[in-house]
């Protein structure tokens, strides 16, 4: 007989786990399904986590080589990569570990293996031997998050062209690496091997990086970035890489018809993700897929299928992991009868290099497009004393605000510690405040929290110290 659950998750991800401890915490009898082999998805054991851990390593050898210029003198800086990759493979498997600890504390029953449907209430998992267990579910939610795309007839091997996950694993620091793609991941992995020592240029199909993010922001995160070394391509459309004796060159061709090739020890292919839906056999329950192979679901998180739920890059919407976390929370909720909801207007976005860049809300473009009338406070990290006593200075705070009511609609940061920063305005915006609120609310002096209220008081054009 095969064992019942009254909720099975597919995926050990941020959404696939939060949601099934969410599930047992509302007192389900609950399954997670995790083919890894560790709990925690993309971000945890190749995303999010690790890059985070090499930014941070990679900041630290900067900072050390360039403290003299502060006035502390140390002996020779040496990179230790072996090391720092040591480090970073330790604080994946003590997180991985720690969220298997969860499901445990939490009562979830968790299996090692790959999911696919039988049927809309059956499971078949194979585990690494092959070995097939079925499971019934009255209710599943499909977690399996996404996976690297490649460019066309171009393969990624992880050794020569490799994606975000091999990038996280070089043994070696490449004496020139391309990054083909602006956005997020690109941007942060490149910026990790150039303050390592290696010689970075950036290929972009479009005109700016970092899509979708708020123009001035942009362009002020390229020109900082520029700064610190790293080469940037735009509008130059990859026509071929090939691998040589040295590594691989990456053939472009720009806007204007110019030819251009780039030698390189390590091509980096950030161009994007895709829903993972491959393998889970999806056409035995049923379930349906939009038109760019996500899975189509309802403002519940429901597929087509009844008892079938989605959530996190498997389905529309930006593909972050707090996202998903969200997501799943909320459908565990629904499932056990409450109203779980997820406000999308107050996700916010975080690009972890130095300095971070973090947005939440509507973009000053978004706002145009809409035809909504708005107010702008802006304050640059070099009026802020904190910033300016310890020398990381670069960057801007800016707030958009209804013309009319001051209702807070976005909010955009490049600077020091921009993702912690950003916070402040995602709790704001889920109270409806006004920049106003935002502007007489006490900070502490001296703080880079200061630099949003002057951004909050600039939006009426009172900022003190600007």
């Amino acid at each position: 007989m095969s064992e019942k659950f009254q909720a099975v998750v597919i995926g050990g991800g941020p959404g696939g786990y939060v949601c099934a401890i969410r599930l047992a915490q509302l007192g389900l009898k609950t399954a997670c399904i995790e083919s890894r082999g560790s709990l925690g998805g993309t971000c945890l054991n190749v995303g999010c986590i690790p890059s985070k851990s090499l930014l941070n390593l990679s900041e630290e050898f900067h900072k050390v080589q360039n403290l003299s210029n502060k006035g502390i003198e140390v002996g020779e800086v040496r990179l230790n990569l072996e090391k720092m990759m040591k480090s970073k493979d330790k604080a994946v498997t003590i997180l991985t570990k720690g969220v298997e600890f969860l499901l445990k504390k939490n009562k979830v029953t968790y299996y090692k293996g790959t999911g696919s449907f039988k049927s809309q209430n059956e499971i078949i998992i194979k585990d690494d031997q092959n070995k097939e267990t079925i499971i019934e579910a009255e209710k599943t939610v499909i977690a399996t998050g996404s996976v690297p795309v490649s460019l066309p007839g171009i393969e990624i091997d992880e050794k020569v062209i490799v994606s975000s996950t091999g990038a996280l694993k070089l043994d070696k620091v490449p004496k020139k690496m391309v990054v083909v793609g602006g956005g997020y991941i690109g941007l942060e992995m490149g910026s990790v091997w150039s303050r390592l020592g290696s010689e970075v240029q950036v290929v972009e199909f479009l005109d700016h990086i970092t899509p979708g993010m708020d123009k001035e922001i942009s362009l002020e995160f390229m020109k900082i970035l520029k700064k610190q070394g790293i080469k940037f391509n735009m509008q130059n459309k990859v026509e071929a890489i090939k691998n040589n004796k040295s590594g691989a060159v990456v053939s472009t061709v720009d806007k204007d018809g110019n030819k251009n090739n780039f030698d390189c020890d390590v091509v980096l292919i950030s161009v994007g993700r895709k829903a993972n839906t491959n393998g889970l056999n999806l056409e035995a329950a049923g379930v349906k897929l939009d038109e760019r192979k996500r899975i189509k679901t309802d403002n519940t998180f429901k597929t087509n299928i009844n008892n079938i739920y989605a959530i996190g890059d498997v389905i529309s919407g930006p593909m972050l992991a707090h996202k998903a976390e969200d997501e799943g929370i909320a459908v565990a909720e629904n499932i056990a009868g409450q109203s779980g909801h997820v406000n999308y207007d107050t996700i916010p976005g975080v690009v972890y290099t130095t300095p971070e860049v973090a947005s939440i809300g509507k973009t000053e473009e978004q706002l145009k497009e809409l035809n909504i009338k708005y107010k702008i406070g802006k304050f640059s990290f070099m009026a802020n004393s904190r910033a300016k006593a310890i020398d990381d200075a670069e960057g801007f705070v800016k707030i958009l605000a209804d013309e009319t009511t001051d209702k807070v609609l976005g909010a955009h940061i490049i600077g020091p510690h921009a993702g912690e920063l950003i916070a402040e305005i995602g709790v704001a915006m889920e109270f409806g405040a006004s920049s106003e609120d935002i502007a007489r609310t006490c900070h502490a002096h001296p703080t880079f929290s200061e630099a949003v209220k002057e951004a909050a008081l600039s939006v009426d054009k009172r900022a003190i110290h600007s």
